[in-house]
């Protein structure tokens, strides 16, 4: 594409970054807020930036769908020979005369595992945020908040091959791993998305939640196979697509060099003779790329790097509360 309930640590802050968290939380849309892109960018530690991101906000996002014995009540249902009597309600036994156990809803412990795309294309920037730091910073919220509900959570970094892959796990520093391995991420070489989420589909054994993080810069039939592929195991896949508003907007009015973030090639282009038809191109590939995930039964959401990251959050969140 061409553009040039565990025990919380104790983190102790740097001058910079308590100076930045100093602001009050105020409304999303403040363009002074702390959780705008741009200040975040400047916080050093991605686990103070996940912190602050997430803290708060919501925690205990899923819901199993089977039943068990746990502690929150989910209805009645007749008595069963073998039923343990443990958990016969004696109570409507004596007041109706009939047997019924009472059936709980249980919490899981789901795997998560995100999948952040960190080729060439993702280091474009037009402003103080490229993609690949924004990814880096949705990714570590997410990790941050999957933590805290006590899930287990993996990560796989990846550009034409997997470069990281951290196995899901809930363990005790298991988190601060996938912080200090998102940190050191750098933009890679060309894109191989469609082929990445297959090998992905191969590698994640156990049914999970895949969370892909992607400017999804491929072959629009590629990628709907790639996430029919992910979601036809089992998973249950959420894809966040990635990008900067110049890359949907092409806000240029003078005649600009262009440069391949992968390959380098350069081009010089007239704005005002290709704007148009670039704009089409672009909202054919992003219409495909949507239709395609939700054929699929994959949950799509277009974000850019000037949107406040808990902005970019809310409408993921509030999905999964409900």
């Amino acid at each position: 594409m061409w553009w040039k309930k565990k025990k919380e640590p104790t983190v102790t802050l740097n001058p910079q970054d308590a100076e930045l968290l100093k602001t009050p939380h105020s409304a999303y849309h403040n363009p002074n807020s702390f959780l705008d892109p741009e200040v975040l960018a400047r916080v050093s530690s991605l686990e103070i930036l996940a912190r602050t991101v997430v803290e708060g906000f919501i925690s205990g996002l899923h819901r199993s769908p089977f039943t068990g014995f746990s502690t929150e009540f989910a209805e009645y249902r007749q008595y069963m020979p073998g039923d343990d009597l443990r958990y016969l309600d004696w109570k409507l036994l004596g007041r109706t005369d009939r047997y019924y156990i009472k059936k709980y809803r249980a919490d899981t412990n789901t795997q998560f595992h995100l999948l952040v795309d960190s080729s060439g294309s993702m280091k474009y920037a037009s402003g103080g945020v490229s993609k690949l730091q924004y990814a880096k910073m949705l990714a570590a919220s997410l990790a941050y908040l999957v933590n805290k509900q006590n899930d287990a959570v993996g990560m796989m970094a990846f550009d034409e091959a997997v470069r990281i892959q951290v196995p899901s796990q809930n363990r005790t520093g298991h988190l601060r791993s996938i912080f200090g391995h998102l940190e050191q991420l750098q933009p890679g070489r060309e894109t191989r998305l469609s082929a990445m989420l297959h090998e992905a589909a191969d590698r994640i054994t156990k049914r999970s939640f895949v969370i892909i993080i992607s400017d999804f810069y491929d072959d629009a039939d590629a990628i709907k196979e790639a996430l029919q592929h992910l979601s036809f195991k089992g998973n249950n896949v959420v894809a966040f697509q990635v990008l900067d508003k110049n890359e949907i907007a092409f806000d240029f009015d003078e005649p600009i060099l262009l440069e391949d973030c992968e390959t380098e090639e350069q081009l010089h282009v007239m704005p005002d003779v290709l704007a148009d038809g670039y704009r089409e191109t672009f909202q054919q590939h992003l219409t495909r790329v949507r239709e395609g995930a939700i054929n699929n039964r994959v949950e799509y959401e277009l974000l850019t790097t000037n949107n406040p990251l808990d902005y970019a959050l809310f409408s993921f969140l509030s999905k999964r509360s409900g």
